[in-house]
């Protein structure tokens, strides 16, 4: 065998391997593969002040224990005790649904289509197996987290350990990442500075301020009393986070069943909190993302919805996430500015 022949086979056993590798180790990883997804963006998330801790502890382990420990008790405490008084409301929620007669009202709004017997009977047979089925798929949803509690207990340990590692060694993990990309430095920085920038936009911008919004817009369920208040407080979050919808599209039906039901203080509470919820993202996006570059509110929603199809809750981050570095590495091999309509920079026109 000759001196290139060599070369030659030494260069493909060695792709051969590293491919073999690469595919056992996603194989090794995929099953907490959202778990460290999760510890990484709240390591971004909590970086800032995460810096601002260690000029004063002088210590990246304390740091970053410090942080740990708060994010356990803002976070993983609330949940601990929330989720059985979640499990329970939505259940009574569920049963009430199933126990509602929608076609009544449909038929006093379209009575002229409800002419025959044979079609009310049927609308009312779809109606009836449609809400069936998503309270049987709600239910088991509710019943896979109890049984598979000790499953969720080991992928919170993993969020919690790639949380502290990786926001203790950031610049760490950052230098190698430059060094495995093929670019030019210049070119490096461009792309990193416009990752960590949409990455901003979309964890503070849309995650951070629609979780402050839904909040909000719960406190006005719970002071004033609004039925199982902590379950619709989770759907009212969810609402928040999707960019459009909004808010309002759970304090809203609520207030008018308050209204309807004649306890007006509740309802015109529920629509002051509401109107707070949805006018206070005003005030905040400039504070959160002044002048960073911003996907456009569309592309996000759209990106939002193949994220939860593809990874579930977790999709609603990684989604626009995975969209917008395609997005930047698109204008990187273009060499141009992406259009204003997919992304922009937000305070400029």
């Amino acid at each position: 065998m000759t001196k290139i022949d060599e070369n030659y086979f030494i260069k493909i056993m060695t792709a051969i391997i590293l491919v073999f590798l690469i595919v056992v180790s996603f194989l090794l990883l995929r099953p907490i593969l959202l778990s460290i997804i999760f510890g990484l963006l709240l390591a971004f998330i909590f970086s800032p002040f995460y810096n601002w801790l260690y000029k004063k502890t002088k210590s990246q382990n304390l740091s970053a224990s410090i942080i740990i420990l708060i994010l356990v008790l803002l976070i993983f405490i609330p949940l601990w005790f929330l989720t059985p008084l979640l499990i329970d409301q939505s259940f009574k929620i569920l049963q009430a649904t199933l126990q509602i007669d929608f076609v009544t009202p449909l038929k006093n709004l379209f009575p002229n289509f409800f002419t025959s017997p044979q079609i009310t009977t049927q609308i009312s047979s779809v109606l009836s197996t449609f809400t069936t089925k998503v309270a049987d798929s709600i239910t088991g949803s509710m019943s896979n987290i109890l049984l598979n509690f000790p499953t969720i207990s080991l992928q919170l340990l993993v969020v919690l350990f790639t949380f502290f590692f990786v926001m203790r060694d950031k610049e760490h993990f950052a230098d190698y990442i430059k060094s495995l990309l093929p670019f030019p430095k210049e070119i490096e920085n461009r792309l990193f500075q416009y990752s960590s920038d949409i990455t901003k936009s979309v964890l503070y911008g849309q995650v951070v301020i629609g979780i402050i919004q839904g909040i909000l817009a719960g406190l006005g369920f719970i002071i004033f009393g609004v039925p199982n208040a902590i379950f619709l407080t989770i759907i009212a979050i969810f609402a928040g986070i999707f960019p459009i919808i909004g808010t309002a599209i759970i304090w809203v039906p609520v207030a008018i069943f308050m209204f309807i039901g004649g306890n007006d203080l509740a309802g015109w509470g529920v629509t002051i909190f509401g109107i707070l919820s949805s006018t206070i993202d005003n005030f905040l996006r400039p504070i959160f993302v002044s002048k960073m570059t911003k996907m456009h509110s569309a592309v996000v929603l759209i990106s939002m919805i193949g994220g939860l199809f593809l990874f579930g809750i977790l999709g609603f981050v990684i989604g626009p996430l995975i969209v917008a570095y395609l997005l930047i590495i698109l204008e990187l091999y273009r060499k141009k500015p992406l259009s204003g309509l997919l992304i922009h920079e937000e305070g400029k026109k």
